[in-house]
């Protein structure tokens, strides 16, 4: 590839040359293809600047941006078919999480200070979860039933464009496997229930934090998004969907 550039190089270099060489033998004026060649040459900086700072920035923002709403897009499917049913039953599964529950009833007036605070409760938060509280029959069948949106999402591009939503789906996908190989999930020793409680945290812990990141994104760039996804808060056990006020 480096090659094909050199020689495309090379001979943009050599037609420039045979121009001035053709225009030379046809005026016989040095003096003027000397000032033109100098003034072009002076401008090239300027040149680099416009278009490798400038423009290119500006088109890269536009990229950038363009792909973080197709991200958003997928992430929003992803809670909307098994994110927040999941985050739902797990959450209640954590036998700390009543003494902290009101800390994620987003409310529309919060600011970046607020999710930011409840971001670093989130990252220093110890999850929990008592796997008595989880019946794995219905469990393991819902998330098994999404076996085939979980590895389309993995298969798509975009998600290398955001790490740590990847390490959710990573997470998520190692949890179905878990479960989908085992036979008779409600006969399960608890050495196997707290192996899973492990699997199960792992989700816990990320799919908050992801949760929460696009809640924010959601109040930012979409309101109308954020109302419905704050009536049907996964850790909220007063919300309901219908509006009332």
């Amino acid at each position: 590839m480096r090659s094909k550039y050199v020689m495309f190089g090379s001979a943009l270099v050599l037609v420039a040359a045979v121009l001035h060489l053709i225009h030379y033998l046809i005026f016989h004026d040095m003096h003027h293809i000397s000032i033109y060649l100098v003034g072009r040459i002076a401008f090239v900086p300027i040149e680099v600047l416009l278009a490798s700072l400038i423009i290119h920035h500006f088109l890269e923002s536009i990229e950038n941006k363009h792909k973080m709403e197709k991200l958003n897009m997928i992430i929003g499917s992803f809670f909307s078919e098994i994110g927040n049913d999941l985050l739902a039953v797990i959450s209640d599964a954590d036998p700390h999480l009543d003494h902290v529950r009101h800390k994620f009833v987003i409310k529309d007036a919060w600011s970046e200070k607020e999710f930011d605070d409840l971001e670093i409760f989130l990252k220093g938060y110890i999850y929990k979860v008592d796997m008595n509280k989880i019946d794995l029959v219905p469990f393991a069948s819902s998330i098994i039933s999404e076996r085939n949106f979980l590895v389309s999402m993995l298969q798509n591009p975009v998600m290398f464009e955001h790490e740590s939503f990847t390490e959710l789906l990573r997470a998520v996908f190692h949890l179905t496997e878990e479960l989908e190989y085992r036979g008779d999930l409600s006969e399960l020793p608890n050495s196997d229930r707290a192996h899973l409680s492990g699997d199960v945290k792992r989700v816990y812990s990320l799919l908050a934090r992801e949760w929460l990141t696009y809640m924010e994104y959601q109040k930012v760039n979409y309101p109308y998004l954020f109302s419905l996804a704050m009536r049907t808060n996964p850790f909220d056990k007063d919300a309901s969907v219908v509006v009332t006020e």
